[in-house]
This record gives structure tokens, sequence and C-alpha cells, in this order.
């Protein structure tokens, strides 16, 4: 049986501040970012719409103010919510993009890095689909691996210690990505990234800004 095919390289289009082979999935609730700031963290996260369940395009209509509130009890309380992400990464690896890089998704609330407020302000979030109750599939730790890198490849301020969780700068408040994301494991593979950040061939030999 012959290996499956290598995922097309991601490339960072400035103008736009979308990523390919990303699926752009517009979402309204975002906004510029300060004048002046630099794009320094990664924060990850986690969802499932409702609680342990995957799949039914729950999580796309809650960052696009189309969730149903009446289609599950759960939704009743977060269906009026203003909220977004930059990336989801799904359980089966496919990669979503609601808001562009440049602007300021709003996923991390009420946040504290370092003594730095406003986390939203300096970030870039990656939601996973998943829970704090079930194992994350290895399709979604190779996706964002890959995609981290390349993060970090556009933004070299983004160094390994700055990739975050939810429960990281929203200490009491959140728990994701909850205890059975395997840090070890992600740690491992931006590592190497951190001294190599800026090399245009820096992650697969293939990564691209144009």
């Amino acid at each position: 049986m012959s290996a499956a095919p290598a995922p097309p390289p991601f490339t960072l289009v400035r103008a736009t501040g979308r990523v390919t082979p990303a699926a752009f999935v517009e979402s309204p609730n975002c906004d510029p970012r300060p004048p002046g700031a630099r794009i320094e963290v990664l924060v990850i996260h986690a969802i499932s719409l409702p609680s342990g369940r995957y799949g039914g395009g729950h999580i796309e209509r809650l960052f696009t103010n189309r969730l149903d509130a009446g289609a599950h009890p759960a939704f009743a309380e977060i269906s009026q919510l203003k909220v977004s992400s930059h990336f989801l990464i799904k359980r089966d690896g496919a990669l979503l993009q609601f808001v562009p890089i440049h602007l300021r998704a709003w996923h991390a609330g009420a946040s504290n890095f370092r003594g730095r407020r406003r986390v939203n302000d300096f970030s870039i979030g990656i939601e996973l689909e998943g829970c704090d109750h079930d194992p994350f599939e290895a399709v979604q730790y190779e996706r964002l691996s890959a995609l981290a890198r390349f993060l970090m490849d556009c933004y070299p301020a983004i160094r390994p210690d700055h990739v975050v969780g939810h429960s990281d700068i929203a200490a009491g408040r959140k728990t994701d990505p909850g205890p059975c994301f395997d840090w070890r494991r992600l740690r491992a593979a931006v590592a190497a990234a951190g001294g190599a950040a800026g090399r245009p061939d820096s992650l697969t030999g293939a990564s691209h800004i144009r």
C-alpha cells in the first residue's frame, strides 16, 4: 500500500491574513488589533458542542453567530455569545480559519499572559475539536504541530514557551485544552521551530508567505 500523500504546504497571504489550505469560514466576531501590536502567543483551546459530541457543524455556527438555541438544551445559554477563533482543527484533521491573522479574534476573553492582560491583542487562537474527557486524535496533533511551526516561522516573536493553553491565561476560569491534551507531544514538535523561526524553509521545506 502506498503512503498517503503529504498535505499541501501552508501559505500565508499577508494582504488577506488567510492561511491556505485552511477552508475560510468568515466570522464577524473580530476587530483590528491595537496599533503596534505584535503577534507573540499561540493559545490552544478545545471545544465541542454539545460537550463531548463531535461533528454537526455547531462550532462553525457558534463562531458565525448562527447557533440555533433550540437545537440542544446546552445551546440556550451560549447562542448569543460573540466568540471566535482564528483556527479550528476538527477530529479528522480538517483545518478551518474564521478570522484573518492580522485581526483580533475573540477567543481568550479575560486573560493574562505573564502580567499582560487582553491576550487577544497579541495572540492567535487555535481551537481543537475536543473536550476535557477524550484524548485528541493523532491527526489533530499532526495538523496542530505543523500549523504551530508555520505560524512561528511567520511570527518569530512566538517562541516555544509562548505556546500556551487557554487554562494558562485564564486560570480558574477555563480548563481547556484539558488534562487529555498531550503537551509533551506538542512541545517536542515545536521545539525545533524555536531556533529556526524566520527561515523560509524551516518547517517542511515548503512554507510560503506572500
